[in-house]
């Protein structure tokens, strides 16, 4: 085989070997849908679980009352848009293992226990 030849077997190959350690540390984004109440201060979900890496929470709003999702825990802090009745707030971030707390930022929401956990492994 020319020498050429073997180069570019070579390069090749190690171009399909780069390719499968970058797919294997890339995790997957998660995406999670949580439902605010139509009646109470509350959502429907007290507990999440996600992979780390990439998170979206999705909350829709059936009830007349505003509200929004965001997340806290580990030096994150970050909310997503206040939204009336049958629209959609979304949040999204990088979670490293560990737990964090889902809530509602509109003013009273959380301490009126408009809250959760998410559990990322």
């Amino acid at each position: 085989m020319p020498k050429v030849a073997r180069r570019l077997v070579v390069l090749g190959a190690l171009a399909a070997a780069l390719a499968l350690v970058a797919a294997n540390v890339t995790s997957a984004a998660t995406s999670l849908s949580l439902k605010a109440s139509k009646t109470q201060l509350k959502f429907n979900k007290k507990t999440l679980r996600a992979s780390h890496g990439k998170v979206t929470i999705v909350m829709t709003n059936p009830s007349s009352t505003k509200h929004a999702i965001a997340i806290e825990g580990h030096g994150i802090d970050k909310d997503g848009k206040t939204v009336g009745k049958n629209k959609t707030s979304r949040v999204s971030v990088t979670l490293k293992k560990g737990t964090y707390t889902f809530y509602c930022p509109v003013d009273g929401h959380k301490a009126a226990g408009m809250k959760g956990k998410i559990i990322v492994s």
